[in-house]
């Protein structure tokens, strides 16, 4: 799979301030000091009219909740490229409950991109007539958080893992689990033996030829008692 050297991320959020620790640490920290990872968070108040900088209003209809207003994210999208020529364009990503469900094979065909704009819902959502600037809606499951922020930096860390370089053992990120459609096998660390546990024999042997068939013969064990439907 041909993946890019590196991946441009812009987040347009109402609540930029909540990207600041998941952003500033571990892996995304350093994939952001070495080039490998460019993300930039903009503020959707930015782009609202008036001193007020609101960018959500009341439901046309009635209703309970509020709704991100279209003219904001348009002008947003606009500044931000997405209404370029074809070969430049970013992709547009909605993140929210009725999106499809993110999976591994997702992650894979997006980090093929070389930017992407991941616009996070609130409230009660987006006004529909937004949606025909998005190319992928995606949920990260079956249920409803406050708004799409926290599902947007599930998404950034799962890319970053896909981006050359940025987790330092490639054969890490290609043995995780689902990366070939099964779940991984178990991990064992020191000491060899704790209150009468035992790492199992073979992990100790040195015998890599048998140690690698334990472990594909121990990962499909797991994904079939765990996971079947992954089979």
């Amino acid at each position: 799979m041909s993946l890019p050297k590196k991946l441009e991320i812009d987040v347009l959020t109402l609540f930029p301030g909540m990207f600041d620790g998941p952003l500033g640490e571990s892996l995304l920290e350093k994939a952001r000091t070495k080039g490998l990872l460019k993300i930039r968070v903009v503020d959707l108040r930015d782009f609202a009219k008036g001193r007020h900088r609101k960018a959500d209003d009341k439901i046309f209809g009635g209703g309970p909740g509020m709704l991100l207003q279209v003219e904001p994210i348009w002008r947003a999208l606009k500044k931000l490229g997405a209404f370029g020529k074809a070969k430049d364009r970013p992709t547009v990503i909605y993140l929210s409950p009725q999106g499809e469900r993110l999976d591994q094979g997702i992650v894979k065909e997006l980090a093929r991109a070389k930017r992407l704009i991941l616009l996070c819902g609130h409230y009660e959502g987006i006004d529909e007539r937004a949606m025909r600037w998005v190319d992928r809606e995606i949920s990260i499951g079956d249920y409803v958080l406050t708004g799409g922020e926290i599902p947007a930096m599930v998404l950034t860390d799962a890319l970053a893992r896909m981006v050359p370089g940025v987790v330092k053992e490639r054969e890490s990120v290609e043995k995780d689990s689902f990366f070939d459609g099964k779940l991984d096998c178990s991990h064992y660390s020191r000491p060899a033996e704790f209150k009468g546990m035992k790492v199992p024999p073979v992990l100790l042997s040195g015998n890599h030829k048998a140690i690698e068939e334990w472990r594909k013969s121990e990962a499909l064990e797991k994904t079939a008692k765990k996971r079947p439907d992954l089979l």
